[in-house]
């Protein structure tokens, strides 16, 4: 290419000075020298920025680009928001006044080929304000771009003129043109993957990375969100300012040590840019790298969210009725489409409302809004130690909810909450993978792994402490040492604050100081060597439910890791070892009944119908006692008349005295406070007579709660969750009497699920002799004690498996059993 007017030389200057920025040197006066001193990133984004500027308003001045000349130069992209980069394109718009087109070329070439011919790369355009406006209005990437638009030189007012015309028509046009946006953003996404799980991230158009930091400041320019949303400066890590200046310096530091533009972060570099920024080795850098994405990934799911809620609405959309306030459970309700805080909440007054918070948006589907996560955080204290039990429960549930728990954690660590329910997990968080075989950082692999282990609560007697176990196995990592035995200790720390009982806390210590134990052995072992099975037997104290949770455990762990970690081979190598494991620990335990407390004895001998409500030691938490003639469908009817005064059972103990039912169910309200024994009576004994259908109140409720919450989803917001993480598993034990036999039930809880229970075994004519219930988080472990006498049949047991699993949460048609 031929030099144009002004020459190649014209620009020699501003090559030469970019050269000694870069070169991290300047000239002493007078010396000739250059000395030493390395602009650090921010420093030399701003002179490049200074340096272009001046540049480009001199030589303006030199073409007489004055304030009435008709011509205004305007900078896009990097210079337009004062972040050039070494290697940054130069992205500049000439703006005219309609001028004629000789006059307009001549300047614009007076511009461009000094540019040019100095190697400098240019990404120009020549407009008017119509033509400007015109293309904003149908290029996207183009009106992204001159939303960002800075004068540099020339006529002030053409620029404004500009600037204002392009905002206003972007604000004016937004509703037609989001869905476009968003579209946009998540083909992007898709491309570049995110930044916070990539060996060799894309820091410019991956997830979590530069262009959605763009992306909030032009929904921000909409005025659909402010320009922080959901995480200010307030926020760990200094929010959303801090991870984009963060993301920004690493970019700088990728062009310098690069030499050239470049957006993708190779590991080769990685060591050499985070000595550069003084962060430490590549693992360092991928650690900040990581915290940094994710930051800006959960501000745009927030700023996304909130821009879609706030978007203008014409037609019939804007006669809809007002969203309503649905109550989820205690201080926590639905709102369009986002899980809040309910307007008599007191969050100082109620540490526990942080886990049902999280609960509900996991339950649901729904995220929590980004005004409650802020509330809570600058209002709910420290959860006490040990744990109320409700606080336990909840957290259970949220563990319980497979992949929908993984964005509720998400945005608690992102917002400081998670760090304040578990202090350990600050080590774990966002600390990158040693081995290329993991996929995920520390502290979202163990996130993953609760999400598999999810799925399989109904292999094992102890769903609770799978899931705990799952979420605390690598727990131990990033401080030094073995991580199990380390993490063991922790483990056994967290146990005591949860409130486990001390048998738990070694259980679940145990689980993560053996995590490793089965896929080791199996993998490295002799099996056939009987010293190799004798060796797990006596690592695990013959333990045979801490084998199922290992067990359960090591294929959530692996399948949590990355993909090909957990085949057939590894598989079929662990079952083989915990086959062998178990005959040599010789069975499991039979289930067996509560015995009776002997004042409830005594009032089971005055004969009629009573019912108690009496206050655990655990606020919130009572035990209703009923006592009545055993007579049919009455624990049917028992624990319909609970769920319909939003009684939530976690455990129930059923029993019998002298032709007297004694059922004990431990309960806690969903909303405010329990219902006067004498109100539950009174619809009990309605209910035995026959004037109150449980099951289709119960239905109606159901049916009632899936509609309104269809009838309110907005874009991106949850769906009503109908399936259950981990396919029902019904287990058949012999009962020592003859006739009878032992039905356990292993789901996914739902409202009412006892009641619904009770009648299906009574439909089929069961007798139920006994029963003890559990609900441990989102699972329970019921077990029926079933008189069949000489109708002990493989037949009659199918018919009451397909009764109880007719009222059941199902997986999901499209899910296997084992995934």
């Amino acid at each position: 290419m031929s030099s144009g007017p002004g020459g190649s030389s014209a620009a020699a200057d501003l090559v030469r000075a970019r050269k000694q920025l870069l070169s991290g040197g300047r000239k002493g006066h007078g010396s000739g020298q250059t000395s030493a001193r390395r602009l650090d990133a921010p420093a030399l984004r701003n002179a490049l920025v200074d340096l272009h500027e001046f540049w480009l308003t001199t030589k303006g001045a030199e073409l007489g680009m004055g304030a009435d000349s008709g011509f205004a130069l305007m900078a896009v992209g990097g210079l337009g928001r004062r972040e050039l980069l070494p290697h940054s394109d130069l992205d500049l718009i000439l703006l005219h006044d309609n001028l004629e087109p000789e006059v307009v070329s001549q300047i614009a070439d007076q511009l461009w080929y000094p540019l040019w011919d100095a190697h400098i790369k240019l990404d120009h355009s020549v407009r008017t304000i119509p033509e400007a406006l015109q293309v904003a209005a149908t290029d996207m990437t183009a009106a992204l771009g001159m939303l960002e638009a800075r004068h540099i030189v020339g006529d002030g007012e053409l620029s404004n003129l500009l600037i204002g015309g392009v905002r206003r028509q972007w604000r004016n046009d937004i509703r037609h043109r989001f869905g476009e946006l968003i579209d946009q953003t998540r083909n992007r996404w898709e491309r570049s993957g995110e930044i916070a799980h990539r060996a060799e991230p894309d820091l410019k158009s991956g997830r979590g990375g530069l262009r959605d930091v763009q992306l909030l400041n032009a929904l921000a320019i909409a005025q659909l969100t402010d320009g922080m949303p959901g995480l200010g400066v307030q926020a760990p890590g200094g929010g959303l300012s801090a991870a984009h200046g963060r993301l920004l310096d690493v970019r700088t530091e990728l062009h310098r040590v690069a030499g050239r533009a470049r957006d993708q972060l190779l590991a080769q570099d990685a060591d050499e840019i985070g000595a550069a920024l003084r962060i430490g080795d590549r693992f360092d850098l991928a650690r900040t790298l990581s915290d940094s994405a994710r930051t800006i990934g959960y501000s745009v799911d927030v700023g996304i969210r909130t821009a879609a809620n706030s978007l203008p609405r014409r037609g019939l959309s804007t006669v809809r009725r007002v969203p309503v306030r649905r109550p989820l459970d205690e201080g926590v309700v639905e709102h369009a489409g986002e899980v809040v805080l309910a307007r008599d909440a007191r969050p100082k007054k109620d540490p526990a409302l942080i886990t049902r918070v999280a609960a509900a948006s996991a339950q649901t589907g729904m995220p929590m809004s980004a005004s409650t996560l802020r509330r809570l955080a600058d209002s709910a204290p420290e959860l006490r130690e040990p744990w109320p039990k409700e606080a336990l429960n909840d957290l259970l549930v949220l563990l319980g909810c497979g992949t929908r728990m993984i964005p509720a954690i998400e945005a608690l660590d992102r917002t400081g909450l998670w760090g304040r329910l578990l202090p350990e997990w600050g080590a774990v968080r966002d600390l990158p993978p040693r081995d290329a075989v993991h996929t995920w950082t520390v502290d979202r692999h163990l996130v993953e792994t609760v999400a598999y282990a999810s799925g399989f609560t109904t292999r094992v007697s102890r769903p609770d402490l799978l899931v705990l176990g799952a979420l605390l196995h690598d727990i131990g990592k990033g401080r030094g040492g073995d991580h199990s035995v380390v993490g063991a200790d922790l483990a056994t720390q967290i146990g005591k604050r949860l409130g486990l009982w001390p048998s738990d806390v070694a259980l679940l210590t145990a689980m993560v100081r053996h995590h490793l134990l089965l896929p080791q052995t199996a993998t490295r072992r002799d099996l056939d060597d009987p010293a190799t099975v004798q060796s797990v037997v006596d690592a695990l104290g013959g333990d045979t439910i801490l084998l199922e949770l290992l067990h359960a455990l090591a294929e959530a762990d692996s399948r949590a890791t990355g993909p090909g970690v957990w085949g057939d081979w590894k598989s079929s190598l662990i079952g083989e070892l915990v086959r062998r494991c178990r005959m040599v620990m010789a069975g499991d335990a039979l289930p067996t009944p509560d015995p009776l407390d002997p004042e409830v004895v005594a009032l089971a001998e005055t004969g009629g119908v009573h019912v108690t409500l009496n206050a655990t030691d655990t606020a919130h938490t009572f035990v209703v006692t009923v006592v009545a003639p055993d007579t049919k469908g009455l624990l049917a009817k028992a624990a319909g008349v609970m769920a319909l005064n939003s009684l939530r059972v976690y455990s129930a103990s059923l029993g019998a005295h002298d032709g007297t039912a004694v059922n004990s169910f431990v309960v806690s309200p969903r909303f405010g406070t329990p219902p006067q024994a004498g109100l539950l009576r009174q619809e009990l004994v309605r209910a035995l007579a026959g004037e109150l259908d449980l099951l289709r109140t119960l239905d109606e409720r159901d049916a009632q709660a899936r509609e309104q919450q269809s009838s309110e989803q907005v874009e991106g917001a949850g769906v009503p969750v109908l399936w259950a993480q981990s396919p029902p598993r019904i287990i058949w034990f012999d009962a020592p009497a003859d006739g009878e036999a032992i039905l356990e039930l292993r789901a996914e809880d739902r409202v009412g699920l006892l009641c619904r229970l009770a009648f299906a075994l009574e439909a089929c004519g069961a007798d139920v002799r006994w029963a003890r219930v559990s609900t441990l988080g989102s699972s329970v472990i019921d077990a029926f004690c079933i008189d069949l006498g000489d109708g002990n049949t493989r037949a009659v047991r199918e018919e009451l498996e397909a009764a109880v699993l007719s009222v059941v949460p199902l997986a999901r048609p499209d899910k296997p059993a084992d995934e």
